[in-house]
């Protein structure tokens, strides 16, 4: 059953520390809070966002802003400042089989001031996207917030109780409640709202070996063999390299030890083999058990949940960052007004799921069948993997060969932040 508290007669377990009032309270500091508290706090919607840990130093977290993202960030006047930080560009995807080379993604023709994929660490972006919201005094955010209850009245969610770094408990009231705090949401498991889930037949370990003079500039690339696929991703100063493998085969490659994992990378990628040997520790790799889930409905009266905590999308093609903004713009579009007037009805949340859920059942449906039709078949390792010269003649077909770059871009439906938004 969910844990709520009822009504505000109900003595609680707890000494509350602070009472505060805000018109929305945002759970979760990533992406997808932090860009809504942005547009809210712009236009003057109190906004409260609560993050669990104390910074937002997490390795390895979704480090590709693709053009969707750049394009709402130009809106917002904030592209051209964001590209001053250190970063990568990713502009083609290549990869590579025994058939030869196969380009299914070349981004450098889209109509976009952003032709690229923007790779940057999360922390950076996320302490950009922050140090803006902090410029607006109805934006307030707090660290250490490990948000512990749902406060509901008759039905309706009013808010949040949460314990700070010092295991005190505070209680922040809300008109709107959003919960984007990720793929384990405490706010969706507290609303009682289960995710219906999918079962993606790989695992992921990210690490990340240093670039050299001479390496690929602004591409991405893959490479399959002997049932793995190892994915290159440029960050500037290094390679974030993804070494994909059968779902549940991670204690059997831990078994079997540093050295056969860094002789399988230099063998699907020959040109790293000169640096494999500073994979010192399993300390430097992190695995992802990778998921795929959705929500059926993504509020109730006063909640709503946005990105991985409506609906966790799998890394094909790095866009769960993407979508988790666009929600936020989205959900920014629709609810600003209802905001300023003091009231959120259930129909005004409805809007933001029938916005934002068929793009992100449309391209969970594309990752479905990439991971199924493709990875793993090449997993198994029984064959190698061959492009039919169909699909290789698509890609080269004028009114086709942009389709699968559109799909990365921009997905099925862009979203564009609302003039006086």
């Amino acid at each position: 059953m969910p844990e709520t508290t009822h009504t505000p007669a109900t003595r609680a377990p707890e000494e509350i520390q602070s009472v505060e009032e805000t018109a929305c309270c945002i759970v979760g500091g990533g992406p997808a809070g932090a860009v809504l508290s942005l547009l809210l706090a712009r236009q003057g919607i109190a906004v409260t966002l609560l993050e669990l840990h104390n910074d937002f130093d997490r390795d390895f977290r979704g480090d590709t802003i693709h053009p969707s993202v750049m394009e709402v960030l130009d809106q917002l006047g904030l592209a051209d400042r964001l590209l001053q930080l250190p970063h990568g560009k990713i502009r083609s995807a290549t990869v590579q089989t025994p058939s030869g080379p196969f380009r299914p993604i070349d981004l450098g023709r889209l109509k976009t001031r952003y032709p690229y994929v923007v790779m940057l660490p999360q922390v950076q972006f996320l302490n950009f996207i922050v140090g803006e919201a902090k410029r607006y005094p109805s934006f307030k955010l707090v660290m250490g917030a490990n948000v512990q209850r749902l406060l509901e009245e008759d039905g309706v969610v009013r808010g949040v109780r949460y314990r700070d770094t010092g295991n005190h408990w505070h209680e922040v009231r809300a008109l709107l409640t959003v919960g984007a705090d990720g793929r384990f949401s405490r706010v969706r498991h507290l609303a009682g709202i289960k995710p219906v889930e999918t079962a993606p037949p790989m695992d992921v370990l990210w690490f990340r070996l240093p670039r050299r003079p001479g390496d690929v500039e602004d591409a991405a690339g893959g490479v399959f063999g002997r049932g793995r696929f190892l994915v290159m991703l440029n960050r500037a100063e290094d390679w974030q390299l993804a070494y994909v493998f059968p779902k549940g085969g991670y204690q059997q490659i831990k078994q079997a030890g540093l050295d056969a994992l860094r002789r399988s990378i230099a063998e699907l990628a020959p040109w790293l083999a000169d640096r494999v040997d500073l994979l010192r520790d399993w300390d430097q790799v992190s695995l992802l058990s990778v998921a795929s889930s959705r929500v059926k409905r993504w509020y109730k009266p006063g909640l709503l949940l946005i990105g991985d905590a409506a609906h966790v999308m799998s890394p094909v093609g790095g866009v769960g960052i993407n979508y988790a903004i666009q929600d936020a713009v989205a959900t920014s579009n629709l609810l600003s007004g209802p905001l300023k007037a003091r009231r959120v009805r259930p129909r005004d949340l409805a809007a933001v799921q029938r916005r934002r859920e068929w793009p992100t059942r449309v391209i969970q449906a594309f990752q479905g069948a990439i991971q199924r039709r493709v990875l793993a078949r090449a997993l198994r390792g029984d064959r190698p993997l061959r492009i039919p010269p169909l699909v290789r003649l698509l890609v080269k077909l004028p009114l086709l060969r942009d389709l699968p770059a559109r799909l990365l871009a921009f997905g099925p439906r862009r979203e564009h932040v609302e003039a006086g938004l």
